[in-house]
């Protein structure tokens, strides 16, 4: 299930290394839970229609975002703890919810991305970063992917996922996290599977770290 929110917050400036204060707002809201720190069941987009500027990013009319989860349980716990305090940070503040119910996608194999794919991997004693031009990144998110099915007790063994490599505007872009630069890909996917497969991805999101703003997919 997915949940639209619609931010107030006309002519503010927020730091483009924001990440971590929209993630510290996520916790806010779920409140008390077990998901820091382990396999995340849920993603979220990045801040829509911010406008790049000398002093950060400028939300000339406001913004918004959305909130993604396997779990129905975590969208009541967001949808609660929102209703009780929705102030973001910086002065932006949720005035709209909107829920979106799953939908059907059996028929749909293309998706956009609304917050950039992580993918990183252990290699000898390093960490590295996988870019989209990768022959392996399509194995990378598959392998994610189902270590989240997995735990949720589902089971594909047709699933399928690449990079659209046709895309003609795929990008990397590097992003801060608390000190920490993760160089992730704007590209789209296509998965190739189950409905509920499918269905699960477009919820939890793909690639590593969906819990802190990565990998989500419209």
């Amino acid at each position: 299930m997915r949940i639209h929110l619609k931010v107030d917050g006309n002519g503010i400036f927020v730091p483009f290394d924001h990440q971590p204060k929209l993630v510290g707002t996520i916790h806010k809201w779920l409140g008390l839970n077990d998901e820091h720190g382990k396999l995340s069941f849920y993603s979220f987009s990045n801040l829509e229609n911010g406008k790049a500027t000398s002093k950060g990013l400028l939300f000339q009319n406001g913004t918004s975002f959305f909130f993604s989860s396997h779990s129905i349980d975590l969208i009541k716990k967001m949808i609660s703890g929102i209703q009780s305090d929705p102030q973001i940070f910086d002065g932006l503040s949720v005035v709209e919810i909107v829920i979106q119910e799953d939908p059907d996608l059996k028929n749909r194999n293309h998706f956009f991305v609304a917050s950039p794919i992580f993918i990183k991997r252990q290699v000898s004693d390093k960490v590295e970063h996988i870019l989209y031009t990768d022959p392996k990144s399509g194995e990378y998110l598959e392998h994610t992917l189902q270590t989240k099915m997995k735990k949720a007790g589902i089971s594909d063994d047709t699933l399928n996922i690449k990079f659209d490599s046709t895309y003609n505007k795929a990008s990397s872009k590097l992003v801060n996290y608390n000190g920490i630069k993760n160089r992730a890909n704007w590209c789209p996917v296509i998965i190739e599977g189950k409905s509920e497969t499918k269905l699960f991805a477009w919820n939890v999101g793909l690639g590593n770290s969906t819990g802190i703003g990565f990998g989500a997919i419209k």
